[in-house]
Parts: C-alpha cells; sequence; structure tokens
C-alpha cells in the first residue's frame, strides 16, 4: 500500500513537472525566437536554434527547478547562437563565398518581429515604426553588444546573470551593455 502511495506521488510529481517545463518554453519561445532572428536574419536558422536549444533544455536540464531554467535555457540559447557565428564564418572562410543571399520573405519576416497576440491594431501601428526603429537599432551593435542587450534590457538577466549566461566577466557584460546603450541612443537621435 505505501509503495502503491510512493509511486502515484512520484508520477504526479514528474506530471506536474513536465507541466511546468512546457509551460515555461511556451513563455520563452517568442523572445527566444526573437533573440535569435534579429543574430541570424534567417528565419530557418533562428527556429533550428530556439528549437535546439528547448531540447538540450529538457534533455539534459528538465530535472533541474524551475527556477533555473531561465538562465540554463538562455545560457543554451546564447551558446547556440555563438556556435552558429562560428560555422558560417568556417563556411566563408573554405567556401570563399558570400554569404547566401536573403530572400525578401526572410527580410521581411525580421522587420516585423511584433507579437501577433496584441489585440489592438491600431496600437500596433503607431508602435510599429518605433519597433522598426529600435531592430534597426540593434541590427547596428556588434553580435556580443546585442547579446548582452537582449539579455539584460528583455530578458531582465543582471549583470551575473549574463555575465554567467554569456561566459565572461561582469565587468565584459558592463561595458558591452554601455556601448549597446550609447549606440542604440545615437541610433535613435539620428533617426527620430
Amino acid at each position: 500500500m505505501l509503495e502503491e502511495s510512493l509511486t502515484t506521488s512520484k508520477s504526479m510529481v514528474m506530471e506536474t513537472s513536465r507541466h511546468s517545463l512546457e509551460e515555461f518554453l511556451r513563455e520563452v519561445e517568442r523572445r527566444a525566437y526573437r533573440s535569435a532572428i534579429l543574430s541570424t536574419k534567417k528565419s530557418a536558422d533562428a527556429l533550428d536554434i530556439v528549437q535546439d536549444s528547448m531540447l538540450q533544455l529538457v534533455q539534459y536540464y528538465g530535472h533541474k527547478s524551475a527556477s533555473e531554467w531561465p538562465l540554463l535555457f538562455q545560457r543554451i540559447l546564447q551558446h547556440r547562437i555563438m556556435d552558429w557565428h562560428r560555422q558560417q564564418s568556417r563556411h566563408k572562410k573554405w567556401f570563399w563565398k558570400k554569404a547566401i543571399n536573403e530572400s525578401e520573405d526572410e527580410d521581411d519576416e525580421l522587420n516585423n518581429i511584433v507579437d501577433e497576440r496584441e489585440q489592438d491594431p491600431a496600437e500596433l501601428l503607431v508602435r510599429a515604426s518605433d519597433i522598426q526603429c529600435v531592430l534597426s537599432a540593434l541590427e547596428k551593435l556588434s553580435l556580443r553588444q546585442r547579446q548582452v542587450f537582449l539579455l539584460r534590457a528583455w530578458e531582465g538577466f543582471n549583470v551575473q546573470e549574463t555575465a554567467e549566461t554569456m561566459g565572461c566577466s561582469e565587468g565584459s557584460v558592463k561595458t558591452h551593455y554601455f556601448r549597446a546603450l550609447q549606440s542604440i541612443r545615437e541610433y535613435l537621435i539620428e533617426n527620430a
């Protein structure tokens, strides 16, 4: 009787944990995709990076507590983005070719990164120009500055969490974040 009770309790805990993990992944999916597409500028590659990151989180860290998932997921995501950039650099180096031209569809998709669940179309139109301006400013940043900015400003990570996620010092995070903010401000002032 006790063994059956323990087995039932264990399965209920596992089911709750699985449900929590699924909910967490639903919450971070859009933001992760935005981060990936800003870094790759290619829809299919960004989607692959996000899916691989989610899969790795589930496979290797699903048993961890829910409070650890955001930092672990961002660490995985940022490492996958860096791997993608390394792969692109190797490809360009070995094949002496320019990167594959992006289709107009992918450019349009990058320009329209707006949450489709927004209810008020008029508000979306007003905000669209501001969003496009910020996205254009983010595209001008170096990869590391963009990563730091997205982790700090969009994900809400503190300096220590950002440093752990990116595998660099806190001073480096502060420097990249400062430079990113400075570049974004200058871009927004010039294009205002």
